[in-house]
């Protein structure tokens, strides 16, 4: 049996990683965070301490700002869920770095698909705005936007969260 994929998305400050965490803790299983995000200033070092200290002391951390594929493939296991914690700020490190990242999402998805445990991965839904002014981020949105369609396809399950409310789109 397919271990289950669950993708939650939803905007800035939109609960969808209160979401994630509390379906990752209602399972009888191991905990464990997979980080994403690079302490490049003080705020978001901040940032970084306080969603630490908000998981508390079951939870088991790993960093991967840019290899995801490999980790998820390395941690996954039956007996523990692995919570992705963002998609969107992985899509940044890898679009700064001037990765690959067609390639890194067929990686993901293809990580997925092999997964031996469930996974729970959150992503911020960029596309509800303004197209934006510049380049870059033009080039930003449509790389979260084609990874997103990818992960939502490649999961079981995909949530919409806004205001603290799960919406079941899969």
């Amino acid at each position: 049996m397919k271990p289950h994929i669950l993708f939650v998305l939803g905007g800035a400050r939109s609960g969808k990683s209160r979401y994630a965490q509390t379906r990752a803790e209602a399972l009888d299983a191991g905990l464990m965070f997979v980080a994403t995000a690079q302490a490049f200033d003080t705020e978001m070092a901040d940032r970084i301490a306080r969603h630490r200290a908000d998981r508390g002391p079951r939870w088991r951390t790993v960093e991967a700002p840019l290899d995801l594929p490999t980790t998820i493939a390395a941690e996954t296991a039956p007996s523990s869920v692995v919570l992705v914690d963002c998609l969107t700020l992985w899509t940044s490190n890898l679009l700064l770095g001037e990765h690959d990242i067609p390639a890194a999402t067929d990686a993901l998805v293809t990580a997925l698909g092999k997964a031996r445990g469930p996974v729970i991965l959150v992503a911020n839904e960029v596309g509800l705005g303004v197209v934006p002014d510049n380049a870059l981020a033009r080039q930003f949105r449509d790389a979260a936007g084609f990874l997103n369609q990818a992960v939502a396809q490649a999961a079981n399950e995909v949530q919409f969260v806004a205001a603290g409310l799960p919406l079941r789109m899969k």
